[in-house]
């Protein structure tokens, strides 16, 4: 579950992203016109990182995913995969890492395509009270046989290239691919298992992640 906090940031999760995008070879458009389109978490089972992948569009008609973690405390040699820093007006001071280089998202991403575990479910507070919201974002894993939940692996196990655009990410057991740019492509050859989504706008089921053997 995810609580999800009437809460000012400073500066957005978008304007962030405005900032660190330009800079990425799979990112193309005007970052300053960043919108989102959709967005999705996952559950930590430590209960301490926060995990959302948002769906932005730049001015134009391509959609890209960025998978972010938010820390209350800086991820040790993970400065690589820092975009930036926020302050969340309840929970203080928070580090935003691209998910792709952390830990607990490439666990947290492999457990709902293998389980397939759901994604979080969304409780926004409201006069005390907890009330259900709907993710703009729904997605599912497709489950794969015979393969163990994934532990979390270390940071100094994460090895992280670009393929077109897409972010290949190998672990000691694990290849995950996360599809940066959403064009359509439904391409999985080679793939155990795979997240697939819909969003505002996008009603047929486009690929996300894509999960594989090392």
């Amino acid at each position: 579950m995810a609580l999800i906090y009437q809460a000012e940031l400073r500066p957005s999760k978008l304007e962030l992203l405005g900032g660190w995008a330009p800079s990425q070879p799979w990112f193309a458009g005007d970052a300053s016109a960043l919108t989102s389109v959709g967005a999705y978490r996952f559950d930590d089972p430590a209960g301490e990182v926060g995990v959302e992948t948002l769906l932005v569009q730049a001015g134009g008609t391509a959609t890209f995913q960025v998978p972010l973690t938010y820390r209350a405390t800086p991820l040790v040699d993970a400065d690589e995969w820092l975009i930036g820093t926020l302050q969340h007006s309840v929970l203080g001071a928070r580090w935003v890492y691209d998910g792709v280089g952390d830990p607990v998202y490439l666990q947290t991403v492999a457990a709902a395509i293998i389980g397939p575990r759901p994604q979080a479910e969304l409780h926004i507070e409201i006069d005390g009270k907890r009330v259900l919201r709907e993710p703009t974002a729904k997605v599912a894993g497709s489950g794969v046989d015979g393969v163990p939940e994934p532990t979390l692996p270390g940071v100094e196990e994460i090895v992280v290239q670009l393929r077109g655009t897409d972010t290949v990410v190998d672990t000691a057991a694990l290849r995950i691919t996360v599809r940066r740019v959403l064009d359509g492509s439904q391409a999985v050859a080679g793939a155990a298992g795979v997240l697939t989504g819909i969003w505002t706008d996008q009603p047929e089921p486009r690929t996300l992640v894509l999960l594989s053997a090392t």
